[in-house]
């Protein structure tokens, strides 16, 4: 592929990924607003959003499996039929059980779209050296749906009720479509015999595997903390969806910027002091998060944190990539969406009844802690890091 037509599909690869997981934000902010507007409660909205990471458990690893086979657009074509059938059924009739199955819908089919769009731009790259400014490009998709579907479906549930919110996410994963066909259909050569009889278990045989895995999951657990608390924190103090979509927004702004910063300076960024940092810069905001006053002070300290954790994204792609055997990164992309699913699915859940029992902030002082812990595997990153620099080689398969 000639370097005009990559970066043509690149830009294609990013508008797909924006549409498809406009998807589930607009449905997960409709939901966590349905269920409290409802007067079911906080432990309620976090068993609602406990539904998110369902279906990739038992998806993720199909995913993997599937784009290391046939590319892109199998897996893709799957995503966009879960999501637009999960959205429609709210559309149909609107009660509870709908509404988790949307949720139920909407997670499965972002992880199957996720993992087979991140391993396909993985291998757009010429050299190892432009991984982290593809993901960097890959993660605005994520970060500017979530900074634009909370606001706009903020408005869309003020101005005209829930159903409205919910055929915009009935529109968003055919678009995903229709732009998915403007990248160039690729079928991946056969991988290798010994490949093809190892389940993505054995990935965990891999040390840099496993601690990225560790650490991923600890970030990724205080990013579902912030998106459970803002819309519990902001219904008790009184403020509307609008609001509360402007707070949730301003993260994702703020994830957006610092992944352009590295798009630019990504060449001359140590991935894993960005990460210990990201990941300290992370847990003072999180401490600090309950005393801030006001949509604005929530807004400031949204932004903080979409600044932290957003720029780990592509630093984590980037580690797992060279970590991985090139046959095998959709094995490995599936299997961090399982591993972070797996263990974040109780989550919501448990953000609820720890909220319901104590104070709403109570789940970021605790992911505060559990940051502070991921900075020993963290920290075993970085002469990890240095071998595979060196030219040494981890991997035991």
């Amino acid at each position: 592929m000639s370097t005009h037509a990559r970066r043509a599909a690149i830009r294609w690869v990013i508008l797909t990924i924006i549409f498809v997981h406009s998807c589930m934000a607009v449905t997960r902010i409709t939901a966590s607003l349905w269920v409290l507007r409802g007067g079911y409660g906080e432990s309620a909205v976090g068993m609602m959003l406990s539904l998110f990471a369902v279906g990739p458990i038992f998806l993720s690893l199909w995913a993997g499996h599937l784009a290391d086979r046939f590319g892109l657009h199998r897996p893709l074509g799957i995503a966009v039929l879960l999501a637009t059938a999960g959205a429609l059924s709210v559309l149909l009739h609107e009660a509870v059980w709908t509404l988790a199955i949307s949720c139920l819908c909407s997670g499965g089919a972002i992880s199957m779209a996720i993992v087979a769009i991140q391993r396909e731009a993985g291998q757009m790259a010429a050299e190892p050296a432009e991984l982290k400014q593809i993901f960097s490009w890959l993660a605005l998709g994520p970060a500017l749906s979530n900074a634009l579907a909370p606001v706009v479906t903020g408005f869309l549930i003020d101005g005209w009720g829930v159903k409205a919110a919910f055929c915009l996410a009935a529109l968003l994963p055919p678009v995903a479509w229709l732009v998915a066909l403007g990248v160039p259909r690729v079928t991946p050569a056969p991988p290798h015999a010994d490949s093809r009889e190892r389940a993505a278990w054995d990935l965990l045989k891999l040390p840099m595997l496993r601690r990225i895995l560790l650490v991923n999951l600890a970030l990724s657990a205080c990013w579902d903390a912030h998106i459970f608390v803002v819309p519990v924190v902001g219904y008790a103090r009184g403020l509307s969806a609008s609001s509360i979509g402007l707070v949730l927004g301003s993260f994702a702004t703020a994830a957006t910027l610092i992944r352009l910063v590295i798009v630019r300076y990504g060449d001359r960024i140590d991935e894993v002091r960005a990460l210990r940092g990201a990941m300290l810069l992370a847990a003072g905001v999180l401490v600090a998060y309950a005393w801030l006053p006001g949509t604005v002070g929530l807004m400031l300290g949204s932004g903080l944190l979409g600044m932290a954790l957003g720029s780990v994204q592509p630093m984590v792609l980037s580690m797992m990539h060279h970590a991985t055997p090139p046959d095998r990164q959709g094995q490995a992309l599936g299997l961090r969406m399982l591993v972070i699913n797996s263990a974040t699915v109780s989550m919501p859940t448990g953000f609820g009844l720890l909220a319901a029992a104590t104070v709403p902030a109570m789940p970021l002082w605790l992911m505060a802690v559990a940051l502070s812990a991921a900075q020993w595997p963290a920290r075993k990153l970085q002469g990890a890091g240095a071998r595979e620099a060196a030219g040494g080689d981890s991997s035991p398969l």
